[in-house]
């Protein structure tokens, strides 16, 4: 048609529609035939995924830099994935793992307690109440005891040293478990105590040491010095009810006392050692069976234990009375692991969670920008008929095959952080735990691909459907468009990064400080040139006195060793995460019912404060001369003075570990408080004794002082070999690295966190930089016009950089807000200080604008170098 006015033709708008789809179609047929696809029908999703792959090629850059964003957040949470599944979601491999149920015996109690990697001391049991529970009890169809013990396993001159499982005869038939070779053991291997010498083989020793022969049913096996008949092997995944303790081998429960020479606790209900487990009988819940087990319990307490506590407050034996037996789902076994790791994972799944977030909201802001930059594309689409379903189909595929292939590259990431994080934690942990690709991990990367892929997808595909063609053919003929609601969102991502990084700045500047705060403790011990290492002669068949008279040679043989200024030794390790702790009654110190009498002790050697650079504070310390049939003497620390109130005159009072009337043990030192079982915590009202008074100890840690530690590891393996071959040397170590091991979870989530918060910071700077080069390109019209008018380079910048201030002091705030909740919930993991130190708070502020403005400078210097002659012919 003509225009009157102009006298210029202007076709209709679908007419100029037709005619560019019809050219395109045309290229489009024509490559298709050259390629021979004409033959070739795909169907709509074979289309999808096709067009996908080429939209997302032609612009590799951009794909380039979005798959690696998404790599490095799923990665991450992949890796912290891995962990969380093994310690705090896996079951145990039995069937019906639902239906076990862990028993406690809560406080309050009084005794003597075993507390090991199961749980801690009110879950113990002792044994006769296990029998008297398990030979009563009605809602559970088994109920079984355990035990971890160390253990000394010889077979044809093979020595092998590690972890065993005491069980009692029910223990296989509860779970439920059918032996990969041979039988399990059963109740008949449960009658009686040291009668039974059968042993079930874990399947990892046997696959190891065996060779996975099944000719080892029948053969004799040495278990700490006994021999004992192999009679099966367990099954292949199962690793025990413990996580963290992975049994070589299983023996009954009953032969602890001929294993573990001394020990003397079948009979005594102080006694508490035993953890508990049961399976509950079809159709009994786990109320049904805490209220059926519960008089049981009560009616053990009252009748049978009370009138045992003999000198208790009417307080403590009320409460004594009342207490209950405590049911917990068992479906992941017993493990103190799953209480102390649950914190540092969920925390380092937050920030791991968190820099998913902020590399999701980059991903967003570039799907949002070619969402622009192919608003014709979509106009044409929706022009020729295509429904606004079909366009967000297309484009959601594309998101998510963007997702796939970061969690594909992910997978690398995932490995890296794995190896990191292996290397970073403790040896239980690194023995226990499967730093690898796992199944579980694997879908976990393609679910978490598919969720970042459809939600962070979804609004630009939205935002870029709503094109009109007329809006979209303007747009593109240079007309100036609006896209306000784009441009809020991509700010508001932007702020969210903003505020997300300063989060885990923050967070990540606390557990660092932390972790400064632990290093510079002051141990009270001087151990950098020191060497430790232990043995155990009583499992390799010595017996208690043998092994005493072998500390003493073992301890002058390292002494001659070149080089060596001292050696020491002791029955407890020092910083090694455990205690022994007792009663103990003190001269002039009332110990009547309802007194806190109980104190940490150790046995040392002779020399053993000197050889460690502790210094008296009075008195002296222990010589040879403090041997067995000589009084028994005690050093004493400062806590334990404060306690029980002796005042400056402890040195010379006496003190008693069996009761009252016998204070036969004179406190001869006293020593500052000194480190003894973790860094981190305070130092407990603590004695010493030397061992050479005692009749037994089943192993003894070793300390070694040498101005060359490097030239003694290697020394010390030949020097023990020349005294007993047979003898297994354990825990070879320098004092420096035991040290480090201690608080090696501090380390590893300092490292962690910081690492990722540093991660979050640049990814959160590429968004920054990404909407500012965005909004620069879109304003350049804009801004030529203000530079015409008289605007300088200088007010330009200002105009750009003025948005990174508020966008900065927006998500700042918000992330100042986020980052005390974070602290406050972290507090347990800090260490010398609160989850809101200032300095923290000021350095991560200063870091992170600094890096934002930074982010921000190229595209506000870009916008200043616009030259207006040519902004005003942009597009």
């Amino acid at each position: 048609m003509w225009d009157g006015e102009s006298h210029k033709r202007t076709l209709p708008i679908q007419s100029v529609t037709r005619k560019m789809v019809g050219r395109k179609l045309a290229r489009y047929g024509t490559a298709l035939a050259r390629s021979g696809l004409r033959r070739f029908a795909p169907g709509p999703w074979m289309r999808h995924l096709t067009l996908t792959f080429r939209t997302l090629f032609k612009t590799p850059f951009v794909t380039g830099i979005a798959v690696v964003s998404l790599a490095l957040g799923i990665g991450a949470n992949a890796a912290i994935f891995s962990l969380f599944d093994q310690i705090l979601l896996r079951k145990l491999p039995v069937p019906d793992p639902d239906r076990l149920v862990n028993l406690a015996d809560p406080f309050p109690k009084s005794g003597s307690m075993l507390c090991g990697q199961a749980g801690s001391c009110d879950v113990v049991f002792s044994y006769p109440t296990f029998r008297d529970l398990e030979r009563t009890q009605t809602v559970f169809s088994g109920l079984a005891a355990h035990l971890a013990f160390g253990v000394s396993l010889s077979y044809r001159d093979q020595s092998t040293t590690g972890e065993g499982m005491y069980v009692s005869g029910s223990y296989f038939p509860t779970l439920g478990l059918r032996p990969a070779l041979g039988r399990l053991l059963g109740p008949a291997d449960d009658q009686g105590t040291g009668t039974n010498y059968v042993a079930v083989l874990g399947y990892g020793y046997w696959q190891s040491q065996f060779g996975s022969d099944p000719g080892v049913l029948g053969r004799p096996l040495r278990v700490n010095g006994q021999a004992m008949t192999i009679v099966g092997v367990a099954p292949r995944a199962f690793q025990g009810t413990t996580l963290g303790i992975d049994p070589l081998v299983f023996v009954p429960i009953s032969m602890r006392g001929v294993l573990s020479p001394g020990f003397r606790g079948f009979e005594n209900r102080r006694d508490y050692w035993t953890y508990v487990f049961g399976r509950l009988k079809p159709g009994v819940s786990l109320a049904q069976a805490s209220a059926g087990l519960d008089p049981l319990y009560r009616s053990i307490m009252t009748d049978v234990e009370a009138p045992l506590y003999k000198g208790m407050s009417d307080q403590f034996m009320a409460k004594f009375r009342m207490k209950r037996v405590v049911l917990t789902p068992g479906s992941r076994g017993q493990s103190s692991m799953h209480r102390d790791a649950q914190t540092p994972l969920l925390m380092l799944f937050s920030v791991t969670g968190i820099v998913l977030l902020i590399a999701c909201a980059n991903i967003a802001n570039l799907l949002l920008a070619r969402g622009a930059g192919r608003a014709m594309e979509m106009g044409v689409r929706l022009a020729l008929g295509a429904s606004r379903r079909q366009v967000m189909i297309q484009l959601l595929t594309e998101s998510v095959l963007l997702a796939f292939l970061g969690a594909l590259a992910g997978l690398l990431v995932t490995t890296w952080t794995l190896t990191s994080i292996a290397a970073l934690a403790p040896p239980e942990v690194r023995d226990t735990l499967r730093f690898g690709l796992e199944p579980a991990v694997l879908v976990f990367a393609a679910v978490l691909a598919l969720a970042t892929g459809i939600v962070f997808g979804m609004f630009p595909a939205w935002h870029s459907t709503r094109t009109e063609l007329v809006t979209a053919i303007r747009a593109n003929a240079g007309q100036i468009s609006g896209a306000r609601s784009a441009a809020r969102f991509r700010a508001a991502l932007v702020t969210a990064q903003l505020a997300l990084a300063t989060t885990l700045l923050i967070a990540a500047g606390l557990f660092l400080k932390s972790l400064v705060n632990v290093t510079r403790v002051d141990l009270g011990v001087h151990v950098v040139d020191v060497v430790t290492f232990s043995i155990a002669p009583e499992r390799s068949g010595y017996d208690s006195a043998r092994a005493l008279l072998l500390y003493g040679r073992v301890e002058d043989e390292v002494g001659a060793i070149p080089g060596v200024s001292g050696v020491t030794s002791s029955m407890v390790p020092l910083l090694s995460g455990g205690e022994w702790r007792t009663d103990v009654h003190v001269q002039g110190f009332p110990s009547g019912p309802g007194m806190d009498i109980n104190a940490a002790y150790n046995e040392v050697g002779a020399a053993y404060f000197a050889t460690l650079g502790v210094p008296l504070r009075a008195g002296r310390e222990f010589t040879l001369a403090d041997h067995r049939g000589a009084p028994r003497v005690a050093v004493v620390n400062q806590a334990f003075v404060k306690k029980f109130n002796l005042g400056e005159h402890a040195v010379g009072k006496f003190m008693s570990t069996r009761g009252p009337d016998s204070l036969n043990i004179q406190i001869v030192g006293v020593i500052p408080d000194v480190k003894y079982a973790s860094v981190k915590e305070a130092v407990p009202p603590l004695f010493y004794t030397p061992w050479l008074q005692d009749t037994h100890v089943e192993r003894m840690n070793f300390y070694v002082r040498s101005a060359a530690p490097a030239a003694l590891l290697r020394a010390l393996p030949a020097a023990l070999k020349q005294l007993e071959p047979g003898l297994p040397l354990e825990g070879l170590k320098t004092m420096p690295q035991q040290v480090r091991e201690n608080f090696s979870v501090d380390r590893m989530i300092s490292v962690l966190s910081a690492s990722f918060a540093l991660l979050a910071t640049l990814l959160a700077a590429v968004g920054l930089y990404g909407v500012l080069a965005y909004t620069v390109a879109q304003r350049t019209r804009e801004i030529g016009v203000r530079m015409a008018l008289g605007a300088g380079s200088g007010r330009v910048r200002a105009l750009v950089l003025r948005q990174v201030s508020g966008m900065m002091l927006v998500g700042g705030g918000i992330g100042l807000v986020g980052a005390l909740g974070l602290g406050g919930a972290a507090r347990s993991l800090l260490y010398g200080l609160e989850g809101h130190d200032p300095v923290v708070f000021a350095l991560a502020a200063a870091l992170l604008t600094l890096v934002a403005f930074g982010a921000g400078y190229v595209p506000a210097r870009r916008a200043s170098l616009v030259d207006p002659v040519r902004a005003l012919r942009y597009e």
